[in-house]
């Protein structure tokens, strides 16, 4: 028997899962580690952290799994998109990644719209530029850390600085490397364009591969560090969102997936590319070789019902412990309590901005409508309802597109909650189905492995061989007509706070320090 090894690089920790060549999980491992958050609105980690998790999990999997590693045929890589890991001539880390949800760089995105011309912008990379994405935090890093920018020889992506220290070899592949505003998305190669109007050295930006191409392979020295044989081959595998829809068999039209994880996302697959008139979506190259996606990302999905347990449901954690249960669901269990619509209690999910539908990281989290009779119960289901309605912005905008929505798919912690996925199905109108294996990005980079090992014979292949449908629930209409009235509500609401976002963060940032 042989075995794939996936490896996620998540904002909250980092995974090894290994599965074998029939596509059966074998063992997996999480190591966690923080988050910086030393301003209003920034995010930082440390990327050896990301690379000390990924020693400790590696081997704990393969101990798990009680397997001879000589037996592990391929190794994919997967990770949060958009982080700018900055390296000097010594391959030595300069300073903190910049992560994702990172907001400081409105005004760099600006910046670099003017200086390239945002026709010119949307031609290259199908995409306006946002705060999270890599290229403005590059233009960042030279107007506020001038000394640290000269001192960078390269820029890497999350997943690709572990794959340095893996195997030595700059490498990405085309999925992250799309989601970057330095990449010809149409054409799946670094964009000249905005490389040269951004005055921004080519050499920077290590080689590009399709998700299932061989990068290198694991070099000795990773081979002590992780327990790999040395020669194993590592894949280009894939930003996480492109890697999780492949371990959710996104890969033909019609078939959609929402992903509920920290971050939340509404992905389709394209055969050809296709871009939102208004731009409140992405669209990037797929990990499936010669295909796209579009996506409609909420950046605090499951993040704001984290930050919900962390602040007000604190006992929930000890509890659940104690029980050997998972504290959401307690939390899910109180939420079940409060009737649809959390009877007029609205909340806004937008704790770090927000992406789609609004491209503003000046939005902030709101809870609209509190009044005496609401109780803890109602403010968790209107939590799980606030995303569920921030999910359904982006269902509306594929519509509009003309993206075939015949099958979802749901992932992450949302999908486990019977509850939030109920919720989610109602507010959507679309029957949120489980599949046999929600392993995320770690079980779909693992399968682009096996396509490089020759296992399958290409990405669709391989899903098909591995993948099936657990459990569809049907929709409550009486639930999905209200909801309906409540998801008017809630798009009102942004539309009239937006100037009060605006007004916030500026007072905010006057008095910073």
């Amino acid at each position: 028997m042989t075995y794939l090894l996936g490896i996620d690089v998540g904002t909250t920790s980092t995974r090894a899962l290994l599965i074998d060549e029939d596509g059966a999980v074998v063992a997996s491992h999480a190591t966690e580690y923080d988050l910086s958050t030393p301003r209003p609105g920034w995010a930082e980690q440390d990327p050896d952290d990301w690379w000390n998790a990924t020693c400790v999990s590696v081997p704990a999997a393969i101990e798990a799994a009680e397997i001879d590693p000589e037996d592990i045929v391929g190794v994919g890589l997967s990770g949060q998109m958009h982080g700018s890991v900055f390296l000097d001539s010594h391959d030595d880390i300069i300073r903190p990644a910049i992560l994702w949800c990172d907001q400081r760089t409105a005004r760099q995105c600006r910046t670099i719209t003017q200086t390239v011309g945002e026709e010119d912008v949307i031609a290259e990379t199908l995409n306006p530029v946002l705060t999270g994405f890599t290229a403005p935090k590059i233009i960042w890093l030279r107007d506020e850390e001038p000394e640290h920018y000269a001192r960078v020889q390269k820029v890497l992506l999350p997943k690709d600085y572990v794959r340095l220290r893996l195997t030595g070899e700059y490498a990405t592949e085309v999925s992250d490397a799309s989601g970057t505003s330095l990449f010809n998305v149409p054409k799946r190669r670094w964009s000249e364009v905005m490389l040269d109007r951004l005055e921004l050295p080519r050499e920077w930006m290590p080689r590009v591969y399709e998700s299932p191409e061989v990068t290198g392979t694991i070099s000795a020295q990773a081979a002590e560090l992780t327990g790999l044989a040395a020669g194993t081959p590592v894949v280009g595998g894939g930003g996480d969102q492109a890697a999780g829809a492949v371990g959710n068999g996104i890969v033909r039209g019609g078939v959609v997936s929402v992903s509920t994880g920290t971050s939340g996302v509404v992905f389709a697959h394209l055969d050809e590319p296709k871009v939102d008139e208004q731009l409140r979506t992405h669209t990037f190259c797929h990990a499936v070789p010669g295909t796209w996606h579009v996506m409609g990302v909420m950046l605090s999905a499951g993040g704001s019902l984290r930050w919900l347990r962390d602040t007000l449901c604190p006992g929930e954690i000890d509890v659940a412990r104690n029980m050997g249960v998972d504290a959401y669901e307690l939390m899910a269990a109180e939420a079940a309590q409060a009737p649809v619509g959390s009877e007029g209690l609205i909340f806004l999910p937008y704790l770090s901005g927000e992406r789609t539908p609004y491209p503003n990281p000046n939005a902030r989290g709101v809870f609209f409508g509190l009044s005496l009779r609401h109780e803890r119960p109602h403010m968790i289901r209107a939590v799980l309802e606030g995303v569920a309605f921030g999910l359904r912005d982006s269902f509306e905008i594929l519509e509009s597109m003309s993206v075939s929505i015949d099958e979802v798919r749901a992932s992450g912690g949302g999908a486990r909650s019977e509850l939030w996925r109920q919720i989610q199905t109602d507010v959507t109108g679309h029957p949120h189905s489980t599949i046999n294996v929600d392993e995320g990005p770690a079980y779909g980079v693992a399968l682009l492995a096996a396509v490089a090992a020759g296992i399958y014979d290409g990405v669709p292949e391989a899903c098909e061989r591995t993948i099936d449908l657990v459990d569809t629930p049907g929709v409550d209409e009486s639930a999905h007509g209200l909801y309906a009235r409540y998801h008017e509500l809630y798009q009102n609401l942004y539309a009239r706070l937006k100037p009060e976002f605006d007004t916030t963060a500026a007072l905010v940032e006057s008095t910073d320090g």
